[in-house]
């Protein structure tokens, strides 16, 4: 009888504020969307880190004719300048950093510059001496680049050090902020879903009001009284949250999985099992503001 009395008053509260009911599910749809983009974005990073850093290498070009480094005075790079690279990069302070060196010639970076420019009308004129020879370095730790470039930097023979690192640092720093800002965003809208959950049980009680002063005079606790009303915010925000993870799974289906997977399938992107990840989150914040909403408002408006 209590449960179906509480029902019954469910269902007479979300039917007397529908529109505002509305609104809270569409507030909560929106914000928790953000929340849980925020997340997917952060996940991707990680995903992409993981992949990226594993293949990220540092390249050191040598001394080709003709450069302007001030460590190519002498001209292009000679032996005994590169068994002093060597021997550097086996040094003590390099060596424990280092997994393998791959040593690239100049006629295989030609090579590989004509097959990647293979279609620019200005790759033919490119020649062989034009190339850098370099080594390839695959570090154990990249975030350990700073020790090889400080010992190899310089040297005589050694044109420029890169680190494919910081490219990809760029990006990730890029991604970061827009996780940054869909985080500020999402805070917002969790603030307007508060505000409005409270604003909703606000008048679903204002509008009970003589019904909860008979049922406080005949002795219903206060739990009972007020359960209803709860219940009716957290279905709402509930509803929100179950939208904002389908609208997730659809957008990582067809615009993730879909599109960018056979447009870039070399990166590797987050998945529908990702979205699934994260949904009982997106339902315990959902069930989080309702909670916090009604803790604001019952023990003041329903009170006789």
């Amino acid at each position: 009888m209590r449960l179906q009395f509480i029902l019954s008053e469910i269902g007479l509260g979300l039917r007397r504020n529908l529109s505002m009911t509305i609104s809270v599910i569409l507030v909560t749809f929106v914000s928790l969307t953000f929340v849980g983009a925020a997340a997917l974005l952060q996940t991707q990073i990680g995903k992409m880190k993981d992949d990226w850093y594993d293949k990220v290498e540092v390249s050191v070009f040598l001394c080709p004719q003709n450069s302007t480094a001030p460590t190519c005075a002498s001209g292009e790079v000679t032996d005994d300048q590169k068994a002093d690279i060597q021997a550097a990069l086996a040094s003590p302070e390099v060596e424990p950093y280092v997994e393998k060196v791959y040593t690239e010639t100049k006629e295989q970076a030609y090579d590989a510059f004509q097959k990647q420019f293979k279609d620019q009308f200005w790759a033919s004129a490119a020649t062989v001496d034009d190339m850098n020879s370099s080594y390839r370095i695959k570090l154990t730790d990249p975030e350990k680049y700073s020790v090889v470039s400080e010992v190899i930097s310089g040297r005589a023979g050694v044109e420029e050090v890169k680190d494919q690192q910081r490219l990809f640092d760029r990006l990730f720093s890029v991604l970061n902020n827009a996780t940054l800002l869909a985080g500020g965003l999402a805070a917002v809208m969790l603030l307007a879903a508060v505000l409005l959950i409270t604003t909703t049980i606000r008048l679903s009680a204002l509008s009970r009001k003589r019904e909860t002063g008979i049922m406080r005079l005949v002795g219903a606790s206060t739990v009972f009284i007020q359960l209803p009303f709860m219940l009716e915010g957290a279905i709402a925000a509930t509803i929100g949250a179950l939208l904002a993870v389908g609208g997730l799974w659809v957008g990582v289906t067809y615009l993730v999985d879909d599109w960018l997977g056979e447009s870039a399938g070399w990166i590797p992107y987050v998945s529908t099992s990702d979205v699934l990840t994260i949904a009982p989150v997106l339902i315990g914040v959902a069930i989080l503001l309702a909670a916090i909403s009604s803790l604001v408002t019952l023990s003041r408006y329903t009170k006789v």
